[in-house]
């Protein structure tokens, strides 16, 4: 699979202290790459994370909602090839098979072993292979970088994706650190791909969730590539606090809000580098929406603009036909005057209250389009409310690789 037109390098992620990362290769489709990610995590490691709402969710995210109540990780196990949804008790056995033989190897209770599987929905997760990767994945433990964790969780990504930041706490420096697999099935409904954070601060639990909520709010659910929501979809944030840091235990705590800044950064990067490598996708696509009744408002708005078939279509053909963000606007159900819409394309306004604008030039337009980054950009001029989401453009690539996707 050729690389995507949108990729960005990876750059050297540093390490965490208190993570030890081991890929390894359980075979779960033909191939003979990593296909497993065992990370282990210090003693006091606390957890928090975000699940998606699909009413059909994998085993694998099941169990996360339910440890997640007990704040405390020692291990994380994701698996590449296999989403193991949709696949009745055999699923839920091998799962839960797969968890204690990681507790057993890491010496935790299961419930603190967290679990992540994504790949072909319907096939049972074989808990042969499941279980007997362990043991080689515990083997790998600390000789394996970032980028070797990411190359093995991925499954039709073109390129590994990983990103970092660090915060000052107290005078004490910390890091946070990144990867994420995510390139079809990629619609905002919590946080739409696999993705997992890693920091060293010292920062309590109920705080930790809050902010990566919040962080996810603003960047994993501000992205879309299909509009389809996995029924998979995970992300993780893990705290080793081997920083040593001041406790970070609310908002008010000193340091609080530069990590939140840098674990906002992280989700923001990571989010945009899963919507360059959408399925097909030629175009990097920012939808700026204002002027709405609410934010709540804009980005409803933002979505039905950037999910619609028909906009994205006329992007990736080069084609400045503003009347689909139009018809995608007065879709979206939020409340919107038409003699008041103003939409643009790059720097170029090309409608306003209601109509093209007079002595509209497409020439500007079409040279915007031409480009592998893209705006569009709608002012209701009804309120203060504004969003912003990223998207891509819709090609014929995006069939062939999901109609080939299970041959």
């Amino acid at each position: 699979m050729s690389i995507s037109p949108l990729a960005r390098p990876f750059h050297d992620l540093p390490p965490v202290a208190g993570v030890r990362l081991g890929p390894a290769t359980a075979g779960y489709k033909n191939w003979t790459r990593a296909d497993v990610l065992l990370a282990e995590f210090a003693p006091g490691t606390t957890v928090a994370g975000v699940l998606t709402r699909s009413k059909c969710p994998s085993p694998e995210v099941e169990w996360c909602r339910r440890a997640l109540a007990g704040g405390s990780a020692r291990a994380l196990m994701v698996n590449a090839g296999n989403s193991n949804a949709f696949t009745g008790s055999a699923g839920r056995d091998a799962s839960r098979a797969q968890v204690e033989a990681v507790a057993a190897a890491v010496g935790c209770a299961a419930g603190e072993v967290f679990v992540a599987s994504t790949g072909v929905i319907g096939v049972p997760l074989p808990r042969d292979k499941a279980v007997g990767v362990v043991a080689a994945a515990r083997d790998a433990l600390g000789a394996a970088s970032f980028h070797d964790a990411c190359t093995a969780i991925v499954t039709t990504d073109t390129f590994a994706k990983g990103a970092t930041a660090t915060a000052v706490i107290g005078g004490v420096r910390v890091v946070v650190t990144g990867i994420v697999k995510g390139s079809g099935m990629i619609a905002p409904d919590m946080a739409t791909m696999l993705g997992f954070v890693f920091t060293d601060a010292v920062i309590a639990v109920p705080l930790l969730q809050a902010m990566l909520a919040d962080a996810a709010d603003r960047s994993f659910n501000a992205i879309t590539v299909d509009g389809d929501t996995s029924t998979s979809d995970t992300v993780l944030a893990f705290a080793t606090g081997a920083a040593g840091n001041r406790p970070l235990e609310s908002l008010d705590s000193s340091g609080a809000d530069a990590f939140a800044a840098a674990l906002r950064e992280v989700c923001t990067t990571l989010a945009r580098l899963v919507v360059r490598d959408g399925e097909g996708a030629t175009k990097f696509v920012t939808v700026e929406v204002e002027g709405a009744e609410s934010d709540a408002a804009a980005k409803r708005i933002a979505l039905s603009i950037a999910n619609s078939p028909l906009v994205k279509t006329a992007i990736a053909g080069g084609d400045a036909n503003w009347g689909r963000v139009v018809m995608a606007v007065g879709k979206a159900g939020e409340a919107a005057d038409r003699d008041r819409l103003e939409i643009r394309f790059g720097g170029t306004t090309v409608a306003r209250n209601g109509a093209v604008v007079a002595g509209y030039d497409e020439t500007p337009v079409a040279n915007h389009l031409k480009g592998q980054e893209v705006e569009i950009g709608v002012d209701l001029h009804l309120g203060r409310g504004r969003a912003r989401v990223w998207t891509c453009d819709l090609t014929h690539g995006y069939v062939s690789i999901n109609g080939d996707y299970r041959s």
